[in-house]
């Protein structure tokens, strides 16, 4: 019986042909520079210096030379399906997809990644596998697009479409949210898992602008049930009309958010808190709070 593997969202090698078209044109990389100082600077919190580190994903070298000039890893490994392609003098480099690490169990001591897991198919896998390549104590620390990213545009192909076309066709991915990635976590055996988000709002003189931004990103329409008909002009103008009308400030400029989720969780160790046994409290809830505890039935006053 073939099992069946997880659903084709992305269309992976159109990914890559549209971030090799970027990187041949103009690359822009303001959101990933953000992202990659703010990463850093979440690791120095850790105050802790690792000595082999993997870069999943990640567009780019430049979060690996923040993290070498911080002294925050010893060795830093570019894994992505385009270093083959990559400029520089890096010399560990690994031509690998982030859904099939090659990896030994436990060989890594810290795993990062930035703006890059939110397009891969099978997240739950790739969380795994970078779970089972972590050292006892290692460290996974990354940041992904979350489901609020690029809601205006999102809303607006919706409205323009269903106006002029009679129907509406994927246009923007389908991001995950907080709670499912939390769990995400947890499921991949992580311990002391932590999600949480924060948003970056840019502001652009068109909806035209910001769509010239995300071919600059390699970040264009990949999904696989994407329609393969040219975008009609009409629909085209009256997308941007209504962007206009719905998310511009009193400038006149328009808004675009991105909701940046930040996600990251240890390998297990001993060393690590741990919850306590059920009963194993050594203090009653009732005498630290100084109240009254009553049976389980009785009212107060009765």
């Amino acid at each position: 019986m073939k099992v069946a593997g997880p659903p084709r969202i992305f269309d992976r090698d159109l990914q890559r042909r549209r971030r090799l078209r970027a990187l041949r044109g103009e690359p822009v990389d303001f959101l990933l520079e953000h992202v990659s100082q703010e990463l850093v600077e979440r690791l120095l919190v850790v105050q802790r210096s690792f000595r082999l580190a993997a870069d999943v994903g990640t567009p780019g070298s430049a979060l690996r030379h923040m993290m070498r000039s911080k002294g925050l890893a010893a060795d830093v490994i570019a894994v992505d399906p385009l270093a083959y392609r990559a400029q520089g003098t890096e010399a560990l480099r690994v031509a690998a997809d982030e859904e099939a690490l090659p990896f030994a169990d436990g060989s890594l001591d810290l795993v990062v990644s930035a703006l890059a897991l939110q397009s891969v198919n099978d997240l739950p896998g790739a969380l795994a596998q970078i779970r089972r390549a972590l050292k006892p104590d290692g460290l996974f620390l990354a940041a992904l697009l979350g489901g609020d990213t690029l809601t205006e545009l999102r809303q607006s192909f919706a409205a323009a479409e269903a106006e002029m076309d009679g129907g509406v066709s994927p246009r923007v991915a389908p991001f995950a949210d907080l709670r499912d990635l939390g769990a995400l976590l947890q499921r991949a055996g992580f311990a002391l898992p932590v999600v949480d988000a924060d948003r970056v709002t840019v502001r652009y003189a068109t909806a035209f602008d910001l769509m010239r931004d995300l071919r600059g990103m390699g970040g264009t329409n990949t999904l696989s049930e994407r329609r393969r008909v040219p975008l009609k002009r009409a629909t085209l103008l009256r997308m941007a009309q209504i962007y206009a009308e719905r998310f511009s400030d009193p400038d006149g400029r328009l808004r675009a958010s991105f909701e940046i989720v930040w996600l990251s969780g240890w390998a297990p160790h001993e060393s690590q808190q741990q919850p306590l046994r059920p009963g194993s409290a050594k203090a009653r809830l009732a005498d630290a709070l100084k109240v009254i505890e009553l049976p389980a039935g009785d009212k107060a006053g009765s």
